[in-house]
């Protein structure tokens, strides 16, 4: 993959060595900007002040956790970027925890203990295979599906299916 120097990363987690294993993985494979945030509140400062294409957050941190962020992101009014990208960091892999992150926008995930070629999976698909983002009446983000069958012509795959297909990227 090329480019990876034009990247700006931002790292969230309140664990400070957390995030230097991170920044440093995410240095090593070539990623020429990575800034850090300890915590959500710190990262929405960041995101206003700067332009960041792809945020790494951890799911549990005091005093707003990933899942907040991240809803916070898609869904407030005054979110500085409802199209970013959001990698999410979870020691919490049960079903419930990650159901409730993607329910919130989050756009892949990453089990901890986290290893750089799993993380570098995640950076890949984001930046090659962005997933079109989605809006209906309790959800805004990128599209849950991850299979989109090329030769499908029906209506929606689902009769509670409201969602209507908004853009790749703004």
């Amino acid at each position: 993959m090329t480019g990876l120097a034009n990247l700006h990363v931002l790292v969230v987690d309140d664990n400070p060595n957390m995030r230097t294993i991170v920044s440093t993985m995410l240095r090593a494979v070539g990623i020429g900007r990575v800034s850090e945030a300890e915590s959500g509140p710190q990262a929405l400062s960041w995101l206003r002040q700067s332009s960041v294409d792809i945020a790494i957050v951890d799911f549990r941190m005091p005093p707003m956790d990933g899942v907040a962020l991240t809803r916070h992101l898609r869904h407030d009014d005054d979110s500085p970027n409802p199209y970013l990208p959001v990698i999410m960091m979870t020691g919490h892999s049960e079903r419930s925890r990650v159901t409730g992150a993607r329910d919130a926008g989050v756009t892949e995930f990453v089990a901890k203990p986290v290893d750089s070629v799993s993380l570098f999976k995640r950076i890949e698909a984001v930046i090659l295979r962005p997933r079109a983002f989605v809006r209906s009446g309790d959800y805004f983000g990128p599209d849950r599906r991850r299979l989109n069958a090329a030769d499908y012509t029906g209506p929606f795959r689902r009769a509670t299916d409201t969602e209507v297909v908004i853009d790749a990227l703004p």
